[in-house]
């Protein structure tokens, strides 16, 4: 009984620092935003201005000599791929922000159409950062494969996002974790897929890390079982996950595991109409 009383303070001590996390990185999220949409604006401008410059060397391009005019053109040429290549990433960061404001700010079971495709990158991408942010040698192959021209769909975005993150952060700590026990011959890898086909929404997250043993399948969605070492699992993701999908979401969640082979999981939503 004493052991399970510290489980649970330890727990609400790890949901009480998510939960000051989650607020401070609204903060910051809305502080980077204005900055961020400053230097795309003044990107574009900058564009503009390359472009102007560039019809006033054309109008003067007999005062020119041709090799003048060759390294102006080059230059120009890579200035608006540069500012090309900062709007992108810039508004890039901006989608990021906007994930992150959404998931703090959304209201609680708030269907809304949204691109399960950007979801889904997004916050793969976020968990996998997030893992390198605690340890600089680790490393994974990440392979995506999104079905194109996905259209926009009902779902609850800040729940479908937290669903992904957790699956990922398993997915990632899992390869990790199988990574401390391999040679070098061993490539962690995780794979992304989505698929839309007969009115169901098929997101699946497979990695080839550590695997489950029977004993962690079978209680895999029990709350407050965790593979992890204190402080780096509360115990509850899985079983937060199956009723997002589940229950809020009204699909299936399931998995194949095989020790020190993988796993694979896979959400199954039914498309709701709007």
């Amino acid at each position: 009984m004493e052991q399970q009383v510290e489980t649970l303070k330890q727990q609400l001590k790890e949901q009480e620092k998510l939960a000051s996390l989650g607020m401070l990185s609204a903060g910051i999220a809305h502080e980077i935003q204005n900055p961020l949409n400053f230097v795309i604006n003044f990107s574009k401008i900058s564009n503009k201005l390359l472009t102007d410059l560039t019809e006033i060397v054309e109008d003067n391009e007999d005062k020119l000599s041709d090799d003048d005019r060759e390294e102006i053109d080059d230059i120009v040429a890579d200035l608006k791929e540069n500012m090309e290549k900062i709007v992108e990433h810039g508004e890039r960061a901006i989608s990021i922000i906007q994930g992150i404001l959404l998931v703090s700010r959304g209201k609680e079971n708030e269907f809304l159409p949204s691109n399960v495709n950007n979801i889904v990158k997004e916050y793969v991408w976020l968990s996998y950062h997030a893992m390198r942010a605690k340890n600089k040698q680790f490393n994974i192959s990440i392979h995506e494969n999104y079905q194109e021209d996905m259209p926009q769909v009902m779902v609850i975005p800040q729940d479908l996002s937290r669903a992904i993150l957790n699956l990922m952060n398993n997915a990632c700590y899992a390869c990790w974790e199988r990574a401390q026990e391999e040679n070098d011959d061993y490539h962690p890898t995780i794979s992304i897929k989505t698929t839309l086909v007969d009115g169901q929404i098929t997101i699946q997250l497979a990695d080839n890390g550590k695997g489950m043993t029977d004993e962690v399948k079978q209680r895999l969605y029990e709350n407050f079982f965790t593979t992890k070492p204190i402080g780096l699992g509360t115990g509850l993701g899985m079983s937060i996950t199956r009723d997002i999908v589940e229950n809020k979401h009204k699909g299936k969640l399931t998995f194949e595991s095989e020790y020190n082979k993988g796993t694979t999981f896979t959400i199954t939503i039914p498309v709701k109409k709007s």
